[in-house]
């Protein structure tokens, strides 16, 4: 009888262990998913980003937004200030730890996209789920394999290490000005049949065009360098699409 005690004593140990790890984990990806969300709906500018829009683009309800945002603003350091009815942004520490992340996935697109020679539409979910798991040392050994590259194969700007984040001088380009020249900067990535699309009409990264005409319905004329005919692109596709159409291309730090 003693010894069916100990088995009944120890046989529920290792399954709670490993649940506690697993619980550990996915909460550590889910804050990491939060804090780069916020990065990239507050933009250069740092704007407030709501609860609406943070449930949006995680594909979760706005009351889990409510609960995780409370619980990162109450991390020491606070990750995140958030105001209710206000919207939420991000704090020195939230900012450090979301541009890592973002380094982390441009970096792996990179990698896959160059070196294991991934199509430039299937990089994206790959990385995202990558960039929670690689150490200091596997992101050091894939930016010198790479030769510690400035920029990722949709045209994002990969940030130094450490370093603060870096935005482009871009705009979409439904805001382009008409017949005027200018150099498409990065495209939105979150798409693989958007990608596909953009690769098919060669409306890619450092391709120089011309947007020659704008109907009512915001559909753009787009006259490409090296082709005769005009590209004919809808305002949702326009909308993924970032140009620049100053002289040359700059970046600011931020």
């Amino acid at each position: 009888m003693g010894e069916i005690n100990i088995v009944l004593r120890w046989r529920p140990v290792y399954p709670k262990v490993v649940a506690a790890k697993s619980l550990a984990r996915g909460t550590s990806e889910s804050v990491g998913d939060y804090l780069k969300a916020i990065l990239e709906l507050g933009g250069s500018e740092e704007l407030r980003v709501t609860t609406n829009a943070l449930a949006g683009r995680l594909g979760v309800r706005t009351p889990s937004v409510t609960g995780m945002l409370q619980r990162l603003a109450s991390e020491r350091p606070a990750l995140v200030l958030y105001e209710k009815h206000r919207g939420v942004r991000l704090t020195a520490a939230g900012k450090q730890r979301a541009w890592e992340l973002v380094r982390h996935h441009r970096l792996l697109e990179l990698f896959l996209h160059d070196v294991l020679k991934y199509p430039w539409d299937e990089v994206h979910e790959e990385a995202e789920r990558l960039e929670h798991f690689i150490s200091e040392r596997f992101e050091d050994r894939v930016a010198a394999i790479l030769g510690d590259p400035e920029i990722d194969p949709h045209g994002h700007v990969i940030p130094q290490k450490y370093g603060a984040g870096v935005y482009r001088n871009e705009a979409p380009l439904t805001r382009c000005p008409l017949r005027t020249p200018a150099t498409i900067t990065s495209v939105s990535d979150r798409s693989p049949a958007t990608l596909r699309e953009l690769e098919r009409l060669g409306l890619t990264p450092g391709t120089v065009l011309t947007v020659e005409q704008r109907n009512s319905a915001s559909t753009l004329a787009i006259r490409v360098a090296d082709r005769e005919d005009p590209v004919r692109v809808g305002p949702d596709l326009a909308s993924c699409i970032c140009v620049d159409w100053s002289a040359g291309s700059p970046l600011f730090a931020h």
